[in-house]
């Protein structure tokens, strides 16, 4: 069996596993696959080596055993730990979302507040794994930190990068043989050429993930079965198996069925969920619009001084000012955490002189706002201008960037128009 896997190159599948959404718009429960992660998260079987550094190997359930991951990571920053072991639940959340971003289904171009400056990420709020007081950060720095997250026997060393080797390590009795992080990425990489090995025709490991005919259940069951086999190792009794898997050594649960309508009923987002990521979105407006701005105050302010090589003040300065011109308190109010509840309302700042509305603007009006940079030059210059890891709200904004906001803007205008009525957006029950 190793052979067969040993024989394959890494990285052979090319599934399109990244969830593809616009700026502001909604993950939904379907997006996430909020019912097959409630069941891997809620699954109470305490069948997992977890060593922790400093305490004698326990066995726990998967929850405990990836959030102990996330927690231990070299990257995991301190404001982030204190976090997660103040609120819980936050913690499972922020797991969720992680392991989403482990396997691939959340990319690095996403982010999950919605005052993120950088042109280089989208704003999504998610309903359904944000209702606790707490920042999840965005996907890059959620990479990172898994990037990071090795036992204490991988911080010096190669940390297996096969199924093979994974196995080989089991069998030679190094229990956990890697970290679960690491673990799942071997396994998304070698996806494809696990397939024959446990699973039937047509379904591979990255399946799991993805919103197919196969009850939430049993992929749950499958996917704990999948970490299980690597984990602990291929030679003891695997809790997870069914009389299908324990008919047919080495291979997953049985993996149930739906029909489409069965199939719809799984992941069905409340109305209350939909009102919060919409009103997250009229922040994310909101916020652009301000953005945007303040980049025309620091343009009339360049205008006026006639040139910035005959200005004693530095660009970061003037954009200083111009900041606390349009928020007059002279505090800005980041926006850290977001609590879904029915009286939370988000309060505005005051109104923005040259505030650039894509609502009322013609298509002429906006073609000819349009400078010559295409997409490609708009993404060549950023990567080339831009460090994507650094803190968002480090970067400095061009005008080419500005444009970048406008643009999001009248899109988001066209979408959410502010006269909006109920008719266009259906009040929660």
């Amino acid at each position: 069996m190793m052979d067969r896997i040993t024989t394959q190159p890494q990285y052979v599948s090319r599934k399109t596993l990244a969830i593809k959404r616009g700026d502001s718009e909604i993950l939904t429960r379907n997006d996430v696959q909020y019912a097959f992660l409630y069941h891997v998260f809620n699954d109470k079987t305490l069948a997992f080596t977890d060593e922790t550094p400093g305490k004698p190997p326990t066995k726990v359930n998967f929850c405990d055993l990836y959030v102990h991951a996330l927690y231990n990571s070299a990257k995991c920053s301190k404001v982030m730990r204190d976090k997660m072991l103040e609120t819980p639940a936050f913690a499972v959340e922020f797991a969720k979302i992680s392991l989403l971003t482990n396997v691939g289904r959340i990319n690095t171009t996403m982010a999950f507040f919605p005052e993120m400056k950088t042109a280089l990420r989208s704003y999504h709020p998610v309903p359904s794994l944000q209702k606790t007081d707490g920042n999840v950060q965005d996907a890059p720095r959620i990479k990172n930190c898994l990037k990071a997250a090795f036992l204490p026997g991988e911080q010096k060393a190669t940390p297996p990068s096969t199924p093979a080797d994974i196995l080989a390590r089991a069998k030679a009795s190094h229990i956990p043989p890697t970290s679960v992080v690491n673990l799942i990425f071997v396994l998304v990489n070698y996806s494809s050429s696990l397939m024959p090995v446990h699973f039937e025709p047509d379904v591979e490991f990255v399946d799991l993930f993805l919103p197919i005919n196969i009850s939430s259940a049993a992929r749950a069951k499958a996917f704990l079965w999948m970490i299980f086999h690597y984990h602990e190792g291929p030679n003891l009794a695997n809790p997870f198996a069914d009389d299908h898997a324990r008919r047919n050594p080495g291979k997953v649960p049985w993996l149930l069925r739906l029909s489409r309508e069965e199939q719809a009923q799984e992941n069905i987002d409340p109305l209350e969920e939909l009102e919060w990521g919409r009103k997250m979105a009229q922040a994310r407006s909101r916020f652009l619009q301000e953005l945007v701005a303040g980049g025309e105050l620091d343009k009339a302010a360049r205008t006026l001084s006639g040139s910035s090589s005959h200005d004693p003040e530095s660009s970061s300065a003037r954009r200083s000012r111009a900041q606390q011109y349009y928020a007059s308190d002279g505090n800005r109010t980041t926006f850290h955490h977001y609590v879904p509840t029915n009286s939370g309302k988000i309060k505005p700042t005051q109104p923005v002189p040259f505030t650039m509305k894509a609502s009322i603007r013609t298509r002429e009006q906006w073609l000819e706002h349009r400078e010559d940079y295409s997409l490609l030059h708009q993404a060549w210059h950023r990567v080339q201008n831009t460090d994507p890891l650094a803190d968002s709200d480090e970067e400095g904004l061009d005008d080419h960037a500005r444009l970048d906001y406008q643009r999001r803007l009248h899109v988001l205008d066209l979408i959410r128009p502010p006269s909006a009525t109920p008719a266009h957006f259906p009040a929660s029950g």
